[in-house]
């Protein structure tokens, strides 16, 4: 018998986004540099979390409680409160903005058109940035971090696809993006990145193998790895060889990073030839030994870390996988499925997920790749995560 299935409410936080005034300073030096490849969850009784409602600008005059449907949407209004973006394309990287808990923001990137999209509840999209990408062999914009010192620099990075290679490049509003580590094999496939600043100044980058199940255990490539650089692409400091980049190898097409609020657990999820898998990075340790597994590969994508609970997005079965985690951090048992239409909404396809307080992520769908997409497709979409009780083992 399989897992029973629990329904986590949402909630929805109002306001608009922080925006940064000011130009940043890029510094050249890392711009030539070129690294050529040589028991189950129960939701504890009690409230959700306390949260702000928030009037969105296409909501209908009498918005829908938890007892009334939510009407379906009317082009690119969509009366659904968890809804804080409409009409993008395939959303496939996504960014959380600072905040105090009062309001919610997010950079949102298109896959397709390298776009970048300032978004927020209750205010409209506005074009951040436009990325120069290759959207050939499933790449294109497919990763977004904010730098580890945004509050200061306003800086951005992104994983692109470009005609000759999968690259970071970091930019700002209104500047043009900048290359910081350029030469990650491109391939036919498995182009797929993703970025996480890791708490503690340094960048973590996964890449795909570029349709070559062989680069990832290759210590000279690029591929199929998790790097973590310097934010001027340098290699950190203690990564397990001075001179690499790498950190981690042994991945396919990586979904997501996350971490804990700390930075002292980490993860990434990959979808593989046979089966979709989760793994916990050790730094100097190839990925070869997943912490969960999913032989029905139902897409792994994004990712958050919740302490007691880890989500998984799916952009394959189009739901949210919560694993359970014990207090050392292994999965203490079988997801419990949320986000499907049964156990809450379902958005469709999921390609991004980033946490943007304890309690709450920003999720984007990609439903316009491939998945059946409503009028006000793609979305930004909020998570909210109601605290559980009894996960792990005894």
């Amino acid at each position: 018998m399989g897992p029973r299935r629990k329904s986590w409410p949402l909630a929805i936080l109002a306001g608009g986004v922080v925006l940064l005034s000011g130009c940043a300073q890029f510094d050249d030096s890392a711009a030539g540099q070129d690294w050529q490849p040589a028991p189950e969850l129960t939701p504890e009784a009690g409230p959700q979390p306390e949260l702000p409602e928030a009037e969105s600008q296409s909501a209908p005059s009498e918005p829908p409680t938890s007892d009334t449907p939510i009407p379906p949407p009317d082009g690119c209004k969509d009366f659904d409160k968890a809804v804080i973006a409409t009409c993008l394309d395939t959303v496939s990287a996504i960014a959380a903005l600072p905040t105090d808990g009062s309001s919610i923001g997010a950079l949102a990137g298109e896959r397709r058109s390298g776009k970048v999209f300032l978004v927020g509840a209750d205010t409209e999209k506005t074009e951040f940035a436009s990325l120069d990408v290759a959207a050939d062999g499933d790449g294109g914009l497919t990763g977004l971090a904010l730098s580890p010192t945004y509050a200061e620099d306003g800086l951005v990075f992104a994983y692109v696809t470009t005609p000759t290679d999968n690259r970071v490049v970091r930019f700002a509003q209104g500047q043009p993006a900048k290359p910081v580590l350029t030469g990650i094999p491109k391939g036919p496939n498995g182009n797929r990145g993703s970025l996480l600043a890791d708490g503690n100044g340094s960048l973590l980058v996964a890449t795909g193998n570029a349709g070559n199940v062989r680069a990832a255990d290759d210590p000279a490539s690029l591929a199929g790895k998790v790097l973590r650089i310097t934010p001027g692409g340098q290699p950190a400091e203690d990564n397990p060889k001075p001179d690499s980049p790498v950190l981690a190898g042994g991945l396919h097409n990586p979904g997501g990073l996350c971490k804990t609020t700390d930075g002292s657990r980490m993860w990434v999820t990959d979808q593989g030839p046979d089966k979709d898998s989760l793994y916990r990075i050790q730094p100097g340790s190839d990925l070869s030994a997943p912490a969960w597994t999913w032989p029905d590969q139902p897409g792994v994508t994004g990712c958050a870390d919740w302490t007691d609970v880890l989500a998984v997005a799916t952009s394959g079965s189009g739901n949210v996988q919560n694993l359970p985690l014990t207090e050392d951090g292994s999965v203490g048992g079988e997801p419990q499925i949320t986000m499907d239409g049964d156990n809450g909404p379902s958005y469709g396809k999921l390609g991004a997920l980033d946490p943007v307080t304890p309690d709450v992520a920003v999720a984007g769908t990609i439903n316009k790749d491939g998945g059946d997409p409503v009028s006000s497709d793609d979305r930004v979409v909020l998570v909210v995560r109601q605290p559980a009780s009894g996960s792990g083992r005894d």
